[in-house]
């Protein structure tokens, strides 16, 4: 298990933040978070560290680490669709390419795959999964993983995160350091940006009710419904207004629903229209998506027709 954590600037001295969400003790008996020891290292690398500035000493510089990433893949290609309350867990896979001397099973060897939004230098938003990655060595320098993107909308997500977001992995060697006083030049650091990328998209809802029912043959019916979709701003579901939506009608004894028109909704989400009843069958509406927001069926609401 991790610690969800950020590396934030005060008064020019990095410190530890920590998020409201389940925290557990780091691989190697370290508290940082692997995003945070990242941005940790890579201050060192830039030749400022809290223990720098606490000692005046100068603890080195992280060395190289002979290790790359390659072919990432992020929810098996397919968008993250996130709720108001739900906690989400999605996969993530990619390969290692590293030297024979870096042993990535290592007790305090660091290595991860998150994704954020926005500058890698200043990310907007930061997801990563609470698991640490799992290894299977190919060869003696190659390794395919496992890992997760864990999503607590309630806590890290807004409207502003349903859009495109970038994945970024780095590994860390400790060699047996400790980050808060030990020698850096002994710790090796990789790091690889826009490994690929993956979509956050607002989980959608659609309802449907036909009326009357039963129904006369050739009578009119009408049929009514809704479309919503998370808000991650408030924690609510609020009808996604003017989208478009379709009428879709299957037969009894059918497994294919087909078009029967197209409407919008208003511009509180309702749906509303009317279609002439001539056998028994099934009503839906329909919403093909859009780049916010996944496509999503209502279940079909059966009339009886006599």
């Amino acid at each position: 298990m991790r610690i969800r954590a950020t590396v934030v600037a005060a008064s020019g001295v990095l410190a530890l933040s920590a998020v409201a969400v389940p925290a557990a003790q780091a691989t190697g008996g370290t508290s940082y978070s692997p995003s945070a020891l990242a941005k940790l290292v890579q201050a060192h690398q830039g030749g400022r560290s809290a223990y720098t500035a606490a000692t005046g000493d100068d603890p080195g510089t992280p060395y190289p680490l002979d290790l790359s990433f390659s072919g990432v893949q992020v929810n098996k290609g397919k968008p993250i669709v996130a709720g108001t309350t739900t906690h989400g867990t999605f996969p993530v896979t990619y390969k290692v390419t590293h030297g024979a001397d870096v042993d990535i099973h290592a007790d305090d060897f660091l290595m991860d795959v998150e994704i954020y939004r926005g500058d890698i230098d200043e990310p907007a938003n930061e997801l990563f999964g609470m698991d640490w990655p799992s290894c299977t060595d190919t060869s003696a320098t190659t390794a395919t993983c496992e890992s997760t993107i864990d999503v607590f909308a309630a806590d890290e997500l807004s409207n502003a995160d349903a859009t495109t977001w970038k994945a970024y992995g780095f590994a860390i060697a400790l060699n047996g350091q400790d980050p808060s006083q030990g020698d850096w030049s002994k710790i090796g650091y990789a790091e690889g940006d826009h490994l690929a990328t993956t979509r956050l998209q607002r989980l959608s809802k659609l309802t449907v009710n036909a009326a009357p029912e039963p129904v006369k043959k050739g009578k009119t019916i009408t049929v009514t419904g809704k479309l919503s979709r998370a808000n991650w701003d408030d924690g609510e579901y609020h009808g996604y207004a003017t989208q478009p939506v379709r009428l879709q009608f299957r037969k009894k004894n059918s497994s294919t629903y087909t078009n029967v028109k197209g409407i919008k909704s208003s511009t509180t989400g309702t749906l509303k229209t009317t279609t002439k009843a001539t056998v028994d069958g099934f009503y839906r509406y329909s919403f093909v998506g859009t780049s916010t927001t996944p496509a999503v069926n209502a279940a079909g609401d059966y009339v009886d027709v006599k």
